[in-house]
């Protein structure tokens, strides 16, 4: 079992036509021997059985291996690991496929995957497997309805929300697989992929029906990178920009940094300067569709910013991701997310400036780029999310924002 199996994850709501590309890739392996691990919750394992139906795996072929009754990005975390490596023990297969359910998040099952490598590696184990691509397959029919025409997405299902699921989807991964393109208008495709590159700037997009895609796209790429993935998002990338920045000229800050003291693994060292910009340009300004961020050194009042939350602007705001504080709780950074009709807010750590001064002294002294950026009356503390959308009425926020301040 000396040999590494690149493994490829498939994700994508459900009805985005994954089931339809994994039938492809097994019908066209040229010459890669492939294991599919399918993963759908629910007694019936409707996934694994129209792969079986197509006539692909039959019911007495162990290359497809069905995860049941829980979902491999949270309760089946050791199931998956003993699968990848059961599989890999058989050495009859040079490659593993990965269909995860439609309401999976990517980034926890890439985690695992990773972590049977390192884990290998650090007990001076013979390397199983590593994990090549993460392909996020997504309906461009269902885009151009809910995301496309200015509204937002629709909520189809009680416990899960489609918005935020999609959009993690489409948010990790380093290839779109953009599906069911020649059922919508060449202007609706053009608005769609605008909106995908806003909340996904460096993944590759690859239109296509029916899950036709050139195999070499799908596996063996050697394109996945977990650091790079996780830091690709729109709303990151948006953080670094210096030409969206949204700031408070009422105030005295010189530059603005924001550092990693939170203890969240979406959190990135960004900066920015002050200048003003409404869109970056190209067919996301043509569709309407832009970012701005917005920034300020002073707290929150809760109940302001929560009444704010109650009437949030979804319908013109397709995603918010920051980091703010509030003026009770001075001690305690907090990430703030937003996807369509989904809001959220959690802690995230605590700020340098809440720190014991010794504690605090030693915490600059290590990190200079912070220290550069201390405010004489706020420390390290600030507010700074980043607002995508179509239409968005950035003024608008801005104001409804800024009253919501503890000055």
């Amino acid at each position: 079992m000396n040999k590494v199996i690149p493994i490829t994850l498939l994700t994508g709501y459900l009805g985005s036509g994954k089931t339809t590309l994994v039938n492809y890739v097994l019908n066209n392996q040229k010459g890669y021997k492939v294991a599919v691990i399918v993963n759908d919750i629910g007694e019936v394992n409707i996934d694994a059985s129209l792969i079986q139906k197509g006539g692909v795996v039959n019911q007495t072929d162990d290359s497809l291996v069905p995860l049941q009754n829980g979902c491999i990005c949270c309760t089946l975390k050791v199931d998956l690991m003993k699968q990848i490596v059961d599989i890999a023990k058989t050495g009859r297969f040079d490659y593993i496929l990965i269909e995860a359910s439609g309401i999976c998040e990517p980034i926890p099952i890439a985690q695992t995957i990773t972590a049977i490598s390192s884990d290998a590696k650090s007990y001076g184990l013979p390397e199983v497997c590593r994990l090549d691509n993460v392909v996020s397959v997504v309906d461009a029919l269902r885009l151009a309805k809910e995301f496309g025409c200015g509204s937002y997405l629709e909520k189809e299902v009680e416990e899960e929300d489609i918005e935020n699921l999609i959009i993690q989807q489409i948010e990790f991964c380093n290839l779109i697989v953009l599906n069911k393109v020649d059922e919508i208008k060449p202007e609706e495709l053009a608005e769609v992929k605008a909106v995908i590159k806003k909340l996904q700037p460096k993944a590759e997009i690859i239109e296509t029906n029916y899950g036709k895609v050139d195999i070499g796209k799908i596996l063996d790429t050697k394109s996945f990178n977990l650091e790079d993935v996780a830091s690709s998002a729109g709303w990151i990338q948006e953080l670094e920009n210096d030409e969206n920045m949204e700031e408070d000229h009422d105030e005295d800050e010189e530059e603005e940094h924001e550092h990693e003291h939170h203890h969240d693994e979406d959190d990135e060292h960004h900066e920015g300067h002050h200048h003003h910009h409404h869109h970056d340009g190209g067919e996301t300004e043509e569709y309407g569709i832009g970012t701005f961020v917005y920034y300020r050194r002073a707290p929150f009042n809760r109940g302001k910013f929560e009444d704010f939350a109650n009437r949030f602007p979804n319908d013109t705001v397709i995603r918010t991701k920051g980091i703010l504080w509030f003026s009770n709780e001075p001690e305690t950074g907090y990430i703030f997310e937003q996807a369509g009709s989904q809001i959220q807010a959690y802690e995230s750590g605590q700020w340098i400036a809440s720190a014991p001064r010794y504690e605090r002294e030693q915490l600059l002294r290590e990190n200079p780029d912070v220290a550069k950026d201390w405010d004489e009356k706020y420390g390290d503390r600030m507010i700074k999310l980043v607002f995508i959308g179509k239409n968005m009425n950035q003024k608008e926020i801005i104001e409804k924002l800024d009253k919501c301040l503890d000055k």
